[in-house]
C-alpha cells in the first residue's frame, strides 16, 4: 500500500504527481494569453469561447468515470494514460489549421486532463492519512498560484518571440518529465479489480453533464435562455439524469454512488464546493476586464493583474494546509476562509469608477486569501468522511461539482453582465457626443452600441486614433468635442463598473451562503492511518452513522474497511 512507503519514496511520487497537475494547470493560462493571435491567424473569432469550452466540456464529463476506474484498476496506468492523451492533445492543437480542428483537439487535452485532476487529488489519499494531507493539498493549491503568474508571463513570450503553437508544444518537455516520474510510482493492487464499470451509467451520465454544461454556455450568448434550443438541451439533461438516478439505484457498482448523498459531511461539502466554483470562476475573470476598462491597465499588463490574488491563494492554501495537518480541526478555518472571502468580494462591489490600482490589489489579496484558506480543505473532507476503497470516486465527485459550479457560474454571471451592459448601453445612443459623431460623419451609427464596441471605445489605441482625428478638425470644435468625448468615456466607465459591480456582489452573496453551509459541516477527527477502525468510527464519526441510521460494514482484516455515512 502506497502510505507504507518511506517517505523520501512519497516524495518522489509527490513530485510526479505536482508535475503533472501543474501541465494540466499551466495550459489554461498559457492559452488564454495566446488567444488573440490564434484567431487571427486561424481566422476563428466567432468560434473563440469554443477552445476553452471543448476543454471544459470533456474534463469535466470524464472526471467521474475517472474516478470510479482508477479506484477500481488503480490509479497509475489512468494517471499514465491521462497525461499520454493530454500530450497527443496538445501536440495536435499546435499542429491545427483551423478552429474546428483546434476545438476537437482541446477537447482531446479536456479528456486526459480529467484523469490529471482526478488521479491527482486521489494519489494524496493514497500516500498520506487524513491527518497529514492538509499540507500536500495546500501545496497543491501553491502549484495551481504559481502557474496563474508563469502562465501569462510565457504565454505572451512565446507568442511574442516564437508563435503561438508553442502554448500547446511547451507542454511536450513537462510531460515526459511527469511521465518518467509517474512511472516510477510502484503499482498498487486494488481490492476492488474485480468490480466491473458500469458503462451504461457513465453513458448515461455524459449525455447528462454535456447537454446541461452546453445549456448553459449556449444560453444567453449562442440563443436567449428561452430558445428551445436551451429549453431542450435542460429537458434533455433533466430526462438522462432521472435515467442516471434509475440505473444507478441498481448497479452493483455505480459510478456515482447515490449513497454517497446520504453521508451529511459529504452532501454539505459538496454543496460548498457547486457554489465556491461558481463564486470563484464566475468573479475572477472579470478582474482584468474591471482592471482595463475602469483603471485603464493596459492589456499588456492585464495578464498579471491578477498576481496579488494569486499570492494570497497561494500563501493561505499553504499556511491552511499545515494548520489543518497540525491541528486536525478544519471547520474553524473553513468558516474564516469563507467569511474572509465574502467581506473582501462585498467591499470589491465597492469599488466604482475612482478606484485605483492599489485598490483592487488590497481587496483581491484578501479575497485570495479567503478562497486559498478553504480550497484544499473541501477535497480533505469528503475523503476523511470515507473508508479508502472509495478514495477515487469520492474525490473525482469533489472535483465534478466544482467544475460544473465554475461553468454554471461562469455562463450565467456571463449573461447577467451583458444583459446588464446591453440594457444601459442601449441609451448612450442619445447621448450629445453620439448626436454630435452622428451629424459629423453620417456613416457612424451608435444605436446599436454593444460590449464589443464599449471596449473598443475604453482601448487606448481607439482613443489615440480618435485623438488623430480630431487633430484635423478647427481648434474650437476639438476642444468641443473632446470634452463630449471624455464625457461620454465616463458615463461608459460608469456602466462597466456598476455592471462588474453587480456580478462581484453576486459573487459575495454565494460566498455568504457557501459560509452559511459551512456552518452546518460535522468536524470529525482527522484520522492517522488509513485504517477505520469500529472504535474510531464510534468516538469520531459516529453521530454521522447514527443520524444516517447505517452501521458499520467493514472487515476488520482489511486494510481499507470501515465505513462512515
Amino acid at each position: 500500500m502506497l502510505s507504507e512507503f518511506s517517505m523520501g519514496k512519497k516524495i518522489s511520487v509527490m513530485l510526479g504527481v505536482m508535475s503533472a497537475l501543474f501541465l494540466a494547470a499551466l495550459d489554461q493560462t498559457i492559452v488564454a494569453t495566446a488567444i488573440p493571435k490564434i484567431v487571427q491567424e486561424l481566422n476563428g473569432l466567432q468560434h473563440l469561447s469554443w477552445v476553452f469550452t471543448a476543454y471544459m466540456l470533456a474534463s469535466t464529463v470524464s472526471i467521474p468515470i475517472y474516478g470510479k476506474l482508477s479506484d477500481i484498476y488503480g490509479r497509475k496506468k489512468f494517471f499514465i494514460g491521462g497525461i499520454v492523451i493530454f500530450l497527443i492533445g496538445s501536440i495536435l492543437s499546435g499542429l491545427s489549421q483551423n478552429m474546428m480542428q483546434l476545438i476537437i483537439f482541446r477537447g482531446i487535452q479536456g479528456i486526459g486532463g480529467g484523469a490529471l485532476m482526478t488521479n491527482a487529488f486521489a494519489v494524496i489519499g493514497d500516500l498520506f492519512a487524513p491527518a497529514e494531507r492538509g499540507k500536500w493539498q495546500g501545496l497543491f493549491g501553491g502549484v495551481f498560484g504559481l502557474a496563474s503568474i508563469i502562465g501569462p508571463y510565457l504565454g505572451g513570450w512565446l507568442t511574442d518571440n516564437a508563435n503561438w503553437r508553442w502554448v500547446f508544444y511547451i507542454n511536450i518537455p513537462t510531460g515526459i518529465l511527469a511521465l518518467i516520474l509517474i512511472s516510477l510510482m510502484p503499482k498498487i493492487s486494488s481490492h476492488l479489480k474485480d468490480k466491473k464499470i458500469d458503462y451504461k451509467a457513465a453513458l448515461t451520465l455524459s449525455f447528462a453533464l454535456l447537454s446541461l454544461l452546453l445549456a448553459f454556455v449556449w444560453g444567453g450568448n449562442e440563443y436567449s435562455w428561452n430558445s428551445i434550443e436551451i429549453l431542450g438541451l435542460f429537458v434533455f439533461s433533466i430526462i438522462s439524469f432521472i435515467v442516471f438516478v434509475l440505473i444507478e439505484r441498481k448497479a452493483e457498482e455505480p459510478i456515482l454512488p447515490l449513497d454517497l448523498f446520504k453521508n451529511r459531511i459529504f452532501l454539505v461539502s459538496t454543496i460548498i464546493t457547486f457554489i465556491v466554483g461558481a463564486g470563484m470562476f464566475g468573479v475572477i475573470i472579470y478582474i482584468p476586464l474591471f482592471a482595463q476598462g475602469v483603471i485603464g491597465i493596459t492589456a499588456t499588463h492585464s495578464g498579471t493583474i491578477l498576481i496579488p490574488l494569486t499570492v494570497g491563494m497561494i500563501s493561505a492554501s499553504v499556511i491552511s494546509g499545515q494548520i489543518v495537518s497540525r491541528t486536525g480541526k478544519y471547520k474553524f478555518l473553513t468558516i474564516f476562509g469563507f467569511l474572509v472571502a465574502t467581506g473582501s468580494l462585498y467591499f470589491l462591489s465597492k469599488l466604482g469608477t475612482g478606484a485605483t490600482v492599489s485598490d483592487l490589489m488590497l481587496r483581491m489579496i484578501f479575497t485570495g486569501i479567503g478562497l486559498g484558506t478553504t480550497m484544499p480543505i473541501l477535497t480533505l473532507i469528503v475523503q476523511n468522511a470515507f473508508e479508502h476503497s472509495k478514495l477515487g470516486v469520492v474525490t473525482a465527485s469533489s472535483q465534478l461539482f466544482r467544475s460544473l459550479g465554475s461553468t454554471v457560474g461562469t455562463a450565467v454571471m456571463g449573461s447577467i453582465l451583458n444583459n446588464s451592459l446591453s440594457s444601459k448601453l442601449s441609451d448612450l445612443s442619445h447621448d450629445k457626443f453620439a448626436q454630435t459623431i452622428s451629424k459629423i460623419n453620417p456613416n457612424v451609427n451608435f444605436a446599436n452600441l454593444d460590449v464589443n464596441s464599449m471596449q473598443g471605445f475604453l482601448s487606448n489605441a481607439a482613443q489615440d486614433q480618435f485623438h488623430t482625428q480630431m487633430s484635423n478638425f478647427p481648434p474650437k470644435m476639438q476642444i468641443e468635442v473632446m470634452k463630449l468625448f471624455n464625457d461620454f468615456l465616463i458615463k461608459i466607465k460608469g456602466i462597466l463598473a456598476s455592471s462588474i459591480d453587480n456580478i462581484f456582489l453576486i459573487g459575495a452573496v454565494l460566498m455568504l451562503v457557501a459560509l452559511i453551509a459551512s456552518l452546518f459541516l460535522k468536524e470529525i477527527p482527522l484520522r492517522k492511518t488509513h485504517k477505520e477502525k469500529k472504535s474510531f468510527l464510534e468516538e469520531a464519526g459516529s453521530e454521522i452513522a447514527i443520524e444516517e441510521g447505517q452501521a458499520y460494514s467493514g472487515d476488520e482484516s482489511d486494510n481499507d474497511s470501515g465505513k462512515v455515512g
